[in-house]
């Protein structure tokens, strides 16, 4: 799979998400790309998405986070391309401009 997430530091998290999320949940990479995601900073701050279920909220506060709920474009962009064997299947972010293309 050739893939990348743009955003500073939110680029290795948000690689680390696709990844769990294509490979040990087995979201497509269109679905992966799509879902809500969250932002590690300092002193135990998670910055979340709009649409991150509430239980997990409420976990991640009950382990001492500090969460605050951040813009789409914190969250970076994600291009991805993946090689299924027979063919390939491409996903672009929607929280910013792009697309994946392979040929």
């Amino acid at each position: 799979m050739s893939f990348g997430v743009m955003g500073g530091p939110m680029q290795p998290q948000g690689h680390a998400q696709m990844l769990i999320r294509i490979f040990e949940y087995g979201q497509n990479p269109q679905a992966a790309s799509d879902a809500p995601r969250w932002c590690v900073t300092e002193g135990f701050h998670v910055n979340i998405e709009e649409g991150l279920k509430k239980e997990v909220i409420a976990g991640l506060t009950q382990l001492g986070h500090k969460i605050a709920k951040a813009p789409p474009v914190l969250f970076g962009g994600a291009q991805l391309i993946y090689n299924l064997g027979n063919g390939y299947v491409a996903a672009s972010d929607h929280r910013k401009d792009g697309q994946a293309v392979g040929f």
